[in-house]
């Protein structure tokens, strides 16, 4: 009996530390630290629901002409545009028509199935995404498996309240990249063990087109959850 607990504790010891080391390789090089591609155009924009910094990145990319509609996937049930303009932002005027809200999705798995969904009926082959970059790596396994003929360019959002350069010192952030580490994880696996779904995540995670880039600083601290 002594012997199988101690093989049980060495076992448990090592899946630790091969989760840590992942979670390190994750901050460092799977996290986005930059926007690669701030001037490529799409037919969408798609925005996550999930911080309040989103749907107003969304609306200057729209304002700009890099994409023809906005989708806001995730918005509750009951919320209208002008309902946004009391919790987050206020829509121009001029945009509104070109702003679609999505009411189905409750969570990244049902972000891409709803996005699926609408790019469908619209005909659009391309879309920005926009989301935190802590949230950024797992919603691409989601999008990449739910729609797998479509153009995505990953335009990561960098909320003041998520320290990501020096992550592992805050106990938030280090708390919030941790967790979503793990949410990756069981994503890319669920996804990679579909064969339906292996070719479209054989891609790198971040291959986008080549083009002009622009770069963010990273941000500083915790709060915003997905």
């Amino acid at each position: 009996m002594g012997k199988v607990a101690r093989r049980l504790g060495l076992l448990a010891l090592t899946a630790f530390a091969l989760w840590l080391a992942g979670l390190a390789l994750f901050a460092s090089t799977v996290l986005p630290s930059a926007i690669e591609d701030d001037q490529t155009t799409t037919d969408a924009i798609v925005v996550l629901t999930g911080g309040s910094e989103r749907l107003p990145v969304g609306l200057d990319l729209l304002a700009r002409g890099l994409g023809r509609k906005l989708f806001l996937s995730g918005v509750g049930v009951e919320v209208t545009l002008d309902d946004l303009r009391a919790a987050i932002v206020d829509v121009p005027e001029n945009l509104r028509g070109r702003v679609v809200l999505g009411h189905a999705a409750l969570d990244t798995v049902g972000n891409a199935e709803e996005t699926a969904h609408w790019l469908a009926t619209e005909h659009f082959t391309s879309l920005r995404l926009v989301t935190a970059a802590y949230h950024m790596p797992r919603s691409l396994v989601e999008f990449r498996a739910a729609m797998p003929d479509v153009r995505i360019i990953a335009h990561p959002v960098f909320p003041g309240s998520v320290k990501q350069r020096e992550w592992w010192m805050w106990k938030g952030t280090a708390r919030l990249i941790a967790e979503e580490y793990s949410k990756f994880l069981v994503a890319w696996l669920r996804r990679t063990l579909s064969p339906v779904n292996v070719e479209a995540l054989a891609a790198p995670l971040f291959a986008l087109p080549p083009g002009p880039s622009s770069s963010t600083p990273s941000p500083s601290s915790t709060g915003e959850t997905r």
